[in-house]
């Protein structure tokens, strides 16, 4: 394909140069996106009488032909083009003719890619939002079945105090609440129309940007030409909320490879997302926890990569900038895969509810509980921290529970005991006392899933 820029050069381009140069293998993702910013540029174009109106009409059918073959599937896409820019304008050129050399008028590949890449990022922020409000939803509907799942909550990994599992369901409820917002605010940051900025100065042709704005859907126009076609900061906020998101899936991921281990016990893999061993016949792998894990560290790297990128580049446009596509494509594709796998996985999960209270029990989870017993009594916390210290180490050595010690062998610890006791340390005393809000009681839960529930309709009506 003959080169648009060639006027100026006086020998043809290396073959290994013309390899390494093009990004039409990776940047045809943004075929249908070009072609709709071309459509728009063209339409105001001809408005604007900046084109003759005539030749206006020939590149928008034109146009139209293009979009409706490569929505068919029919449009063959020439791999020797440098960029999938030049492959739009040299093969409407070869379908209309000499009009079709105008569409570039008033624009530059640096602003035609800014745009293109900011279309492509709003339809990624929206995918990946339609994909978070379904995860919230299975997350909310298995905190609803188990709002009275007592487990033990760990801090340190280490068994720690008694919850549900429908509090830590909620727990990651709220994680994916600000994901959402992550994701919501990256489209905003993506949705700034840079047509118009020609290569960093803009443009001496009476152009409509806020007319091309409309057309394509832009609530707004960028404000400075130099910016606008060296900025990838929508791309870097769609990234950082892109690992945030998959550093919140591999966290569960690692909890459910955990619990689902023969040491814990209270988490069975479905079929449908587990695999098994080619030489061990009673393995049955957590396989997509662990690929979501494993590919966390892969969406770093696609972020870390494009600051690196960015971080020394001086404005405006720089041919490293090219490097962006690459990075936010792997990224994009790899956390739908990771969301929609992990979803689906979630839903399917069988929790094992009686080992779960059988493991809080077996913790002394309840041990604080035994502590504010005595505080309620009169007793400093200090103080009633020892005592409570003092029984489990008495429990741990005689292997038994704190539920198990006679009114008498804890009177021995403190006076202050009393037969009432036993009805206070009980794991759903322990769990339906912290009813505050945000707490892990049945009630506070309910309340947390109802509250989710509200901002999740006002959240998606927006």
């Amino acid at each position: 394909m003959a080169k648009l820029w060639a006027g100026r050069f006086e020998k043809e381009t290396a073959k290994l140069m013309d390899d390494f140069h093009s990004s039409i293998p990776f940047d045809q993702r943004l075929l249908r996106c070009d072609i709709l910013g071309s459509i728009a540029h063209a339409t105001m174009l001809k408005e604007q009488g900046i084109i003759p109106a005539q030749d206006g009409e020939l590149i928008l059918k034109g146009l139209e032909e293009l979009l409706k073959d490569e929505d068919s599937g029919k449009l063959e896409i020439d791999m020797s083009a440098e960029d999938v820019h030049m492959f739009v304008e040299a093969e409407l050129t070869r379908r209309i003719g000499e009009a079709g050399k105008r569409l570039h008028t008033g624009r530059s590949r640096n602003d035609q890619v800014a745009l293109d890449t900011r279309m492509y990022a709003k339809l990624a922020c929206g995918d990946t939002e339609t994909a978070l409000v379904k995860l919230l939803q299975t997350l909310l509907t298995l905190a609803k079945q188990h709002t009275d799942t007592i487990m033990p909550g760990y801090t340190h990994l280490q068994k720690a105090q008694p919850i549900t599992l429908g509090f830590h369901m909620m727990a990651y409820a709220q994680m994916v609440m600000r994901d959402m917002k992550r994701f919501r605010a990256a489209h905003a940051e993506a949705d700034v129309m840079p047509l118009g900025s020609g290569a960093l100065a803009g443009t001496t042709y009476d152009l409509n940007r806020e007319r091309v704005a409309e057309l394509l859907g832009f609530s707004k126009v960028s404000d400075n030409a130099m910016d606008a076609v060296s900025d990838r900061d929508y791309l870097l906020s769609f990234l950082s909320a892109a690992s945030i998101l998959m550093m919140h899936m591999s966290r569960f991921c690692e909890e459910l490879i955990l619990w689902s281990s023969g040491e814990f016990a209270t988490v069975t893999m479905d079929d449908a997302y587990a695999t098994g061993s080619s030489i061990m016949p009673q393995k049955k792998n957590p396989d997509a926890c662990e690929l979501i894990r494993g590919k966390t560290g892969r969406v770093y790297g696609d972020l870390t990569a494009l600051l690196t990128v960015m971080k020394g580049l001086p404005l405006a446009y720089n041919k490293d900038m090219q490097e962006d596509k690459e990075a936010f494509f792997d990224a994009y594709d790899t956390v739908k895969k990771c969301l929609n796998v992990f979803t689906e996985m979630l839903a399917t999960v069988t929790f094992h509810t009686e080992r779960m209270e059988k493991s809080a029990k077996d913790g002394f989870t309840n041990a604080t509980d035994l502590a504010d017993y005595l505080v309620g009594k009169g007793l400093p916390f200090r103080d009633a921290h020892r005592v409570s210290g003092a029984l489990v180490k008495q429990c741990i050595r005689e292997g038994r529970s704190l539920e198990e010690l006679s009114l008498e062998e804890l009177q021995k610890e403190s006076p202050l005991f009393e037969a009432d006791v036993y009805q206070t340390i009980t794991l759903s005393a322990c769990v339906s006392r912290r009813n505050l809000r945000g707490g892990t009681a049945p009630k506070a839960v309910a309340d947390s899933i109802r509250i989710a529930e509200m901002w999740l309709t006002d959240f998606t009506d927006k």
